[in-house]
């Protein structure tokens, strides 16, 4: 903190509690105990206040702290910051800007309930190959959250809750000539929201990024240029004819498309 204050570098670190921060917060504890009793909901009050340890800290500093009740009891936290009250209130930085630093780590976390912690190979290669994978199935996990769950009770739920409620499913696999038979089980408890899921990917507009644009694109267009370009074939054995003596010269008529056989009733 001395550093990024001598450089000019604002921060927000979090702070372990101790009993002189819990002391402080007093009033606002019992406060958030008062409302969780009453309404049975989580209660938050913040509160900003000036703080210095006694030892380790060379001046005082500004700490905000989060006197929260849960159904487990209280769950007091702390963060201190260089920010000034002015531009970000107290419940504004924990919430908006502290929040934000914690939800980024969960994503990250969530990579681990993707496998992608199982990079116990001897080459690196092949644990590069791990991570890829399990970066990919996190995109398609985020996208099936973010288009498929929308508005549903697993919403904003973690992957492994996704994989495990809604993807890991028991089922009878049936094979014929002509198709692929997927029995579920009757008493599959998320059946509709299975049905919802599949309806709202049904109804998300496919979107393409920038690059694949281009490359589709660019693809289209070497096609055309190779048809035009490319040179008129002989009938005998397919084989291209050499090159023309006079390549201003207008290319030949094509000739008309075969009618269609008419049938005999």
């Amino acid at each position: 903190m001395s550093w990024c204050e001598a450089n000019r570098v604002d921060y927000v670190l979090g702070l372990a509690k101790n009993e002189r921060l819990k002391a402080e917060i007093t009033p606002e504890l019992e406060q958030a105990a008062a409302e969780y009793a009453a309404t049975g909901k989580a209660a938050r009050v913040f509160k900003g206040f000036t703080y210095q340890t006694r030892e380790s800290w060379s001046r005082a500093r500004r700490v905000i702290a989060k006197a929260e009740h849960l159904e487990k009891g209280s769950n007091p936290r702390f963060v201190v910051t260089s920010l000034a009250a002015e531009t970000w209130p107290a419940q504004a930085l924990y919430e908006d800007l502290d929040c934000a630093r914690g939800e980024m780590e969960n994503r990250i976390k969530e990579q681990l309930m993707l496998f992608a912690d199982r990079t116990s190979t001897a080459f690196l290669r092949s644990n590069q190959i791990r991570l890829y994978f399990s970066s990919a199935a996190y995109l398609l996990m985020h996208a099936l959250r973010r288009l498929g769950l929308r508005g549903t009770e697993l919403a904003r739920a973690q992957c492994s809750t996704i994989r495990l409620k809604l993807l890991k499913i028991g089922a009878l696999i049936r094979i014929t000539v002509r198709r692929v038979w997927l029995s579920l089980a009757g008493g599959y408890p998320y059946g509709e929201l299975l049905r919802q899921v599949y309806a709202q990917l049904q109804a998300a507009p496919l979107r393409r990024c920038a690059w694949s644009r281009e490359i589709f694109h660019n693809r289209a267009t070497a096609q055309a240029s190779r048809r035009v370009l490319a040179p008129p074939r002989t009938a005998s054995c397919g084989r291209p004819q050499p090159p023309s003596r006079f390549p201003n010269a207008a290319a030949p008529p094509l000739a008309p498309p075969p009618r269609p056989i008419q049938p005999p009733f």
